[in-house]
This record gives structure tokens, sequence and C-alpha cells, in this order.
């Protein structure tokens, strides 16, 4: 996550914040924007109109919202809406916490980029506000698996009804492949992939990636939305051992390699790893996207904060075109008769 550079003027009364996009996602935005202390939810953007949350209006223009007098905006809308609201929003000052992926295409999401320039904007990638992730971050930057070998990731469940504008590589593979930038320093060198479409909707359900990091560490992604059994895991493997961050609970284990000799001449021949202790880390376990909503806060309210910069959502959306692109060039084998 970065530092903003630079934000709106310290201010004592509660900043007036807008929501745009009221589907399953955003009435999680309004549930934690109407209770944030130091801001006030003013208006909620929806073509559906009628009442929003605490009796917020839910307005069915931008225009109607920019007249209330925010001071800046979450942009929950689909997708493909982003980079039309985005646009307006940097044309009017505000600044934005545009939800991931920040754009459809890296093009789209290039143009928010240059838009935001000098003004206060972050993607919404909550899973690097995960407590567990950010102690996984914290123990690798450490150094307590030493050289880093592989990361792992799982992300599967049953499909979510609110998506109707992407497929699983924007909406759940984008959370794995910027976190995992995030937790290692990497930017990605590679990627091979696969998908699938078994559900009959015309984007894809379930993705398989493969790919190297600029350091050469390998990666691996288990997306997809045909799971009755929902799975959030990281999985990090180095040369001292194994860290399996579960997003789910907040939970981060350590799989120690073993460090107790033995005595077993065939055994100890081998010389790969073997099992150690298994140790459950204990700390504080916040909500997530409450943490990511006060981080933005701080930003637009000029103290210091950590935010995802707009450069960093362009990088996860060129690396997601990636994934789909390469997908589409499999590679066929023979089969020997």
């Amino acid at each position: 996550m970065g530092r903003q550079r630079r934000a709106a003027p310290l201010r004592a009364e509660p900043l007036r914040a807008g929501l745009v996009g009221f589907g399953a996602m955003g009435r999680n935005h309004a549930r934690v924007l109407g209770a944030l202390p130091g801001v006030e939810l003013v208006g909620v953007v929806d073509p559906s109109g009628g009442a929003g949350p605490c009796g917020v209006p839910v307005l069915r223009k931008l225009e109607r919202l920019l007249d209330l007098g925010i001071d800046y905006a979450v942009v929950a809308c689909p997708t493909a809406g982003h980079e039309e609201v985005g646009l307006r929003l940097a044309e009017a000052g505000l600044p934005a916490l545009i939800e991931k992926p920040l754009a459809p295409d890296s093009r789209a999401a290039g143009r928010l980029v240059a838009a935001f320039e000098g003004l206060t904007a972050g993607v919404g990638q909550v899973e690097r506000y995960n407590p567990a992730l950010q102690q996984l971050r914290t123990r690798l930057a450490a150094g307590e698996l030493g050289e880093v070998y592989q990361v792992s990731t799982r992300r599967q469940g049953p499909f979510p009804q609110r998506i109707a504008d992407v497929g699983v590589v924007q909406d759940l593979a984008t959370h794995d492949i910027d976190l995992t930038g995030w937790i290692t320093g990497q930017a990605y060198a590679s990627v091979a992939a696969r998908t699938v479409r078994k559900s009959g909707r015309p984007h894809e359900d379930m993705v398989a990636v493969v790919g190297t990091l600029a350091d050469g560490t390998m990666v691996s992604h288990l997306v997809n939305w045909l799971s009755p059994q929902k799975e959030r895991q990281v999985a990090v493997t180095g040369e001292r051992g194994c860290l399996v961050a579960d997003t789910l609970t907040g939970d981060l284990t350590l799989h120690a390699n073993g460090a107790v000799a033995t005595e077993w001449e065939l055994v100890r021949a081998f010389r790969g790893v073997s099992e150690g202790d298994v140790v459950r880390y204990a700390f504080p376990k916040r909500e997530p996207l409450l943490s990511e909503h006060e981080q933005f806060r701080e930003a637009v309210a000029g103290r210091p904060a950590t935010i995802v910069p707009l450069a960093e959502g362009l990088r996860t959306v060129t690396v997601a075109e990636s994934v789909l692109a390469a997908a589409g060039r499999p590679v066929p084998l023979e089969v020997a008769g």
C-alpha cells in the first residue's frame, strides 16, 4: 500500500461522504460509512431510487449527489461504470475510493490514474486490510521464511448473484493478483492460465493460473464460482517452512520445517524438508472493510494514512488482462495412439 501524497486540508466537522452503487457490496460500504466516526453518509446513487440506510436518500443521478456538497465518494457500482463515474468525480475535484477492479480494462484504468493525479484516490483492495495477510506480509519482510519459493492461493465458492458484468478473473482473481504482489513486494513476470465456462453465463467461472514473479518466485491461483465449499487460502512456502493464511477466519499458521535430527539412515539420506512445529499466531482481528474505510478517511482528512494507489490498481488490471489472454492460447498435445 502506498502513502498518499496530497490530501484535503484538515477539518474539524465530519466529512460528507457519498456512495455510488447500492448492490451487495454497496450495502456493506453503506453499513460501515453509516457508523464511521468522523464521517457522515449523506447520499447514495443507484438506479433503484428510494430510501437508503438510516433514511439516507437514494438518488438516481450522480449529479444530484454532487449537488449535496460531498467531500469524497466511494464507487461500488458495477465495474463497467467505474470509468464514467470516476472521471466525473475527478473532474469535480473529489477524492474517491473505487472498488476493485479499478476498471474493466487497462486503458480505462490508465485514464482514471491520469484523471486523479494530485487528488486523493484509492482502490478497494480490501484483502490488504485482512489481519492475517498483514501479519503474513510483516513476517515475510522480516525474513522468517528465508527465501520464498512459492505463493499459492485458493479462492473458491458458490456463484455470487451480485456479479453480472465480469467473470472470476476480474472479480475474484484480482484479489489474489494484488495480494501476491503486495505481500512479496514483487511484480508479475509471466503468467499462463486456463479458464472454463460451466454455468451458462457469458464470462468464465473458473480459472487456474501459474506464473512467476520478478525474483523467480512461482505463483499459482485457483479461483472459481463452482464449488459449494467456500475457501479463501494463501500459502507461502519458503526455505524455513510454510505460512498459511485463512482470510475467512483471519487465522495465520506456521508449518515449520523439522529441526530434530534423526538417526534413521534411510530418512537422513533424503535431503528435503521434514515436518516440524505447527504454530497458529494470535493477534487482534478487525474487520478489513472497516480498516480500509478508516484509512481512506484519514487520507481525505489530510492525516497520515495507508491506501492502495490507483497506479497499483492499474497494474492488477493489466495482469488480469494477461491472464485472460493467456487462457485463450492453450497448446494442444498429440496423444500417442
